[in-house]
């Protein structure tokens, strides 16, 4: 009898189509449900968290995911029952995806996800290079435009330093982790097939602590806060990036910390619109100023005001460039472009006499 495959996208509960962004907040979601560290006692808890393991462990990578989709394309994995497996001696047992050659690739795409026959022995934990980590800034265009520095808050998962990393409270040792038997890694069955992956109790270490650590609860790691001052480089826009090397992870057994991305978006500004190294703006003029000329001061990025002088005759929508006042980049600076917008007052009666106060206040003639 045929067995049906497992649906990892039904197990994460996401569509067919899901980013590896809504992969992994549903993967986090349920690993910190169904942990055996939070659900002591329970079984099904257990067996749930490495279905959850092993749905992530496909699906989270882009090449094994692509591969996983073929094969469903094709009717599924692990539909074979014993005797089954292209009459290989032996039934189900001594079958190997090897055997499925003459199906134009899928015994090597079953290989590469399951591991099929392979029995791995866990990675020896040493010096690693600390993980890099991302964080969106927002920042002013006013700051992006000049350049200068935010304050920033980055939250960072890294080695928990009282243990190093182990998860033993200092003075303790570790032990023999009882779920994978020190091994590292777990084999999951189905039908024919067999599944290894990483322990989801010592998370392929093979050893668990006697004492958990206080500060991290046994886990090895910590979430903490770190507070930097980032420079902004002049001319950012959205999707720059900049990185500060070491100011990452910590590298797990005393390894290298990874480096820091900032990743900039510029905030909408209430005055300026950016136009590449340009910054446009609008300013209102009355109409005695449009008709007869007039001087009007205008802000710049900077801060300061520079004044404008409008011709007489001046049509509304017409746009004048301010050299120099734009978004600097290294040597290059753009120019401030300023479109003027004629107010049009009422024109009967009160609204005549207005037109004539505003050109007096201007000390204009008419």
């Amino acid at each position: 009898m045929a067995t049906q495959a497992k649906d990892y996208y039904k197990i994460l509960g996401v569509a067919e189509n899901a980013s590896a962004d809504e992969i992994r907040k549903a993967y986090r979601r349920l690993a910190k449900e169904h942990h055996p560290d939070a659900n002591a006692g329970d079984p099904t808890s257990t067996e749930k968290f490495k279905e959850v393991s092993e749905a992530h462990g496909v699906l989270s990578d882009p090449d094994k995911r692509k591969k996983y989709d073929r094969v469903r394309k094709y009717g599924g994995i692990g539909a074979f029952g014993p005797g089954q497996a292209g009459g290989a001696p032996g039934g189900a047992g001594n079958f190997k995806f090897e055997d499925l050659s003459d199906l134009g690739g899928i015994g090597g795409i079953f290989s590469s996800i399951f591991d099929f026959g392979k029995k791995a022995k866990p990675e020896k934990e040493g010096p690693k290079r600390g993980r890099n980590v991302e964080y969106l800034v927002t920042v002013r265009l006013r700051t992006a435009a000049r350049g200068g520095r935010v304050s920033v808050t980055v939250p960072i998962n890294e080695e928990c330093a009282t243990c190093d990393g182990d998860g033993a409270a200092p003075g303790t040792s570790l032990k023999r982790c009882p779920e994978c038997d020190g091994r590292g890694e777990v084999t999951f069955g189905q039908g024919g097939f067999s599944v290894t992956r990483p322990c989801p109790v010592c998370v392929r270490r093979g050893m668990v602590p006697e004492t958990p650590c206080s500060s991290c609860s046994g886990r090895g790691q910590v979430n903490t806060r770190r507070k930097l001052s980032v420079k902004v480089p002049a001319g950012v826009e959205n999707g720059s990036r900049v990185r500060i090397s070491g100011k990452g992870e910590r590298g797990p057994g005393g390894g290298p910390a990874g480096d820091l991305i900032i990743k900039f978006q510029v905030d909408l500004d209430r005055f300026f619109t950016r136009d590449g190294l340009d910054l446009a703006c609008e300013v209102p003029i009355n109409v005695a100023q449009a008709i007869l000329g007039s001087k009007v001061k205008v802000r710049t990025i900077g801060g300061n005001k520079v004044v404008l002088r409008i011709p007489p005759g001046t049509q509304s929508g017409t746009t004048f460039r301010i050299r120099g006042q734009g978004i600097r980049r290294g040597e290059n600076r753009g120019d401030q472009l300023v479109k003027v917008v004629v107010e049009t007052p009422d024109l009967s009666g009160e609204g005549l006499r207005k037109v004539k106060d505003l050109a007096q206040q201007e000390g204009l003639s008419y």
